[in-house]
């Protein structure tokens, strides 16, 4: 494997489940439920993996913008309802950000919900799929592109083609950071942590009486699971230098969820 890619665990699993199960109030939270209210909530009952992952995307980007002197441009891939737009706009006063989605009904909803940074010029949306957004933008333009549970909804090809984008677009030294499934390289491994993961949607969805959603979630994960989508954690990141990218880093592995990082 290439030697630039490395692999950090330095999140322990047990230790990550622990501290994302902690229920003492934060303000983290607490901006979350003021501003996306139910969709934030539900998610984190459903997979409080997911909403932690969001939460460290918005402290990549900080880290980045503590290492540079001018405003940073980001953009963001799937925005949905606006969970990880909120963590990114956090991270810095002064970023700017483009959200991308092309679920309208989503989007809409994080328009809504993040009206007052529309307001300031610091966040504006695109409507288009993520490889037409990317290509509509300039080579070496951007500081940072940042996603959250995105590219493994994607087809491997079209993901490939999403991937050689985002490395066209950054600027040099500029960072691809991503929260996302990044499936386990042991099958058997995998498979168990999936299964444990299907167990908790039956036991948050039942309760709260939402089998509307529970059939979203089960019929949604046989898409992520299958084999034109899945992305094993070791192909996907020497994907990533075989795109061109150095410092490759994944970290903060919580069950078949993690953080990678790439630098241009």
């Amino acid at each position: 494997m290439n030697q630039d890619l490395t692999i950090n665990q330095h999140t322990t699993e047990m230790s990550a489940q622990s501290s994302v199960k902690n229920t003492t109030p934060n303000p983290y939270d607490a901006l979350f439920s003021s501003i996306i209210g139910q969709d934030y909530y539900l998610l984190k009952q459903i997979s409080p993996f997911a909403t932690e992952m969001s939460r460290l995307v918005g402290v990549s980007v900080a880290k980045f913008c503590d290492q540079c002197s001018a405003p940073i441009s980001v953009v963001e891939l799937g925005g949905g309802t606006g969970i990880t737009s909120l963590a990114i706009l956090s991270a810095d006063q002064q970023l700017t950000l483009l959200s991308i989605d092309n679920e309208p009904t989503m989007q809409n909803q994080a328009k809504q919900n993040l009206q007052p940074w529309v307001d300031e010029g610091r966040l504006s949306f695109s409507g288009l799929d993520a490889l037409s957004a990317l290509q509509s933008l300039s080579a070496n333009s951007i500081d940072v592109i940042a996603t959250a549970y995105t590219l493994h909804n994607f087809e491997a090809s079209y993901r490939k083609q999403v991937l050689s984008e985002i490395f066209r677009v950054l600027k040099p030294s500029g960072q691809f950071i991503n929260a996302d499934r990044y499936a386990l390289d042991d099958v058997s491994a995998h498979t168990r942590s999936t299964q444990n993961e299907v167990a908790g949607y039956f036991k948050v969805l039942t309760e709260l009486n939402r089998l509307d959603v529970l059939e979203h979630w089960i019929i949604h994960l046989f898409s992520d699971e299958s084999e034109n989508h899945i992305m094993r954690a070791a192909l996907a990141l020497q994907q990533l230098a075989d795109t061109g990218f150095k410092q490759i880093n994944l970290s903060h592995r919580l069950e078949v969820n993690a953080l990678v990082t790439a630098i241009k």
